[in-house]
C-alpha cells in the first residue's frame, strides 16, 4: 500500500440497510474455520496489507467483537515484505497452518503463495516460516508467476490445493493434491478461466476459491473481474465421485451467483469461504462494500471491504443459492 494513503481516514461506510450491516468491518478476502473442539476462527486481510491477525470466539457471532492477536508482520525487505493477501488457517498434517499470498517490496506485484506453521493452539502457539508453497518435482510451472488465493480442501484422504495463477495476464484456478503442508504432489491442472463477460470487466480474473460439499457434489465458489463494484461470485461444480484433477470434471455456471445489489447497498461481493454455524446450516462469509464510490485510485485500496455472513440455501435439486438476506 502507498504510505501516503491515510486509510484510516477515508469513509466508513455508505447508507446501512437492513441487507448490508458489517460483520466485521474493514476485513476484506474473510476466512473462518471451525475447529473440531467447536470454536471459531477468523482471519481476513487487513487494510494496511502488512500483518496477520486470527480472532477466535466459542460462537460464529462472537468472532464480530473478538479480540485479534497478531500472529505475524511482513519483512522489511526481501520475500514476504509487500501485499500480504487473504491469508487462511487450516489444519491439515495434524497441525495448524496459514496459507498467504505476498510481495517483495523491491518488486511488490511478484505475488506468491507462503506457509506459517503453529506448533499448537493458533491462538497462543508460536508461529514459524514455512517458507514459499513448492511445487511437485517435475512441474517447471506452478508458482513461476502472480499466485495468490490458495484454499485448501481435503476429500478422500486426500487434500487438495486450489489457487489463482496468472498466465498471459490473465488468472486462472488450478488444483493440485498435495505431498506436505507446504508442497504439491501433482502438477498444475487448470479448472477455470475467465469464459464470461462478467469474468473480463477491468480485468480478466478467477481467483478467490472456496469449497463446499453438498448432495453429493464439490461446488466451489470462486471471484471475477475488478476489485470495485463489478467483482462478483461464480460456480463451478464436480461430482464428488469424479476426478477432481481432471478439467473436464468440471463445469462452470452461466452467470455469476452473486453480484452488486444497489438497492440492498451491496457492492463488489466476493473472496468468499464457508463455515458451518451452531445449528449446521452452511453460512458463506464474503466481503463488500456499502457504497461505489470508491475514493483511492485504485481499488485495491480503498480499506471499506467488510465482511458479511449469507445463510447458504439449496433447491430442490441440491444447488447452493445465494441470496443477501436481511439482518
Amino acid at each position: 500500500m502507498d504510505e501516503k494513503t491515510n486509510w484510516q481516514s477515508l469513509e466508513k461506510n455508505g447508507p446501512i440497510t437492513e441487507y448490508n450491516e458489517p460483520f466485521i468491518e474493514q476485513r476484506a478476502d474473510p476466512f473462518v474455520c471451525k475447529a473440531a473442539d467447536g470454536t471459531y476462527y477468523f482471519t481476513a486481510s487487513y487494510p494496511a496489507y502488512d500483518r496477520i491477525l486470527l480472532r477466535s470466539s466459542k460462537t460464529l457471532n462472537g468472532l464480530k467483537n473478538a479480540k485479534e492477536r497478531q500472529i505475524w508482520v511482513k519483512h522489511e525487505h526481501g520475500l514476504m515484505s509487500c501485499h500480504i493477501w487473504a491469508p487462511e488457517l487450516h489444519f491439515v498434517y495434524g497441525k495448524w497452518y496459514i496459507y498467504f499470498a505476498a510481495g517483495e517490496a523491491e518488486d511488490v506485484w511478484k505475488i506468491r503463495p507462503y506457509v506459517l506453521e503453529c506448533d499448537g493452539d493458533p491462538m497462543t502457539g508460536e508461529w514459524s516460516e514455512l517458507g514459499s508453497m513448492k511445487g511437485c518435482d517435475d512441474d517447471p510451472f506452478s508458482f513461476t508467476d502472480f499466485s495468490l488465493d490458495a484454499t485448501i480442501f481435503e476429500h478422500k484422504g486426500d487434500y487438495y490445493y486450489v489457487w489463482a495463477q496468472k498466465a498471459s495476464n490473465i488468472s486462472n484456478l488450478y488444483i493440485a493434491k498435495m505431498a506436505a503442508p507446504n508442497k504439491l504432489a501433482t502438477v498444475m491442472e487448470m479448472i477455470t478461466t475467465p469464459d464470461y463477460d462478467w469474468e473480463r470487466i477491468l480485468f480478466w480474473v478467477n481467483e478467490g476459491p472456496a469449497v463446499l460439499k453438498h448432495g453429493g457434489k464439490i461446488w466451489l465458489t470462486f471471484s471475477a473481474s475488478g476489485t470495485g463494484s463489478c467483482y462478483c461470485v461464480g460456480l463451478l461444480s464436480a461430482d464428488e465421485n469424479a476426478d477432481l484433477l481432471d478439467p473436464a470434471s468440471w463445469t462452470k455456471e452461466r452467470m455469476p451467483v452473486l453480484k452488486t445489489d444497489q438497492k440492498k447497498g451491496l457492492y463488489g461481493p466476493g473472496h468468499n469461504s464457508f463455515t458451518t454455524d451452531e445449528d449446521g446450516n452452511d453460512i458463506m462469509v464474503y466481503h463488500a462494500r456499502t457504497y461505489d464510490g470508491i475514493k483511492t485510485k485504485d481499488p485495491l485500496y480503498d480499506p471499506n471491504r467488510h465482511a458479511h455472513l449469507l445463510k447458504v440455501q439449496y433447491d430442490e435439486n441440491g444447488r447452493p443459492i445465494f441470496d443477501y438476506q436481511k439482518h
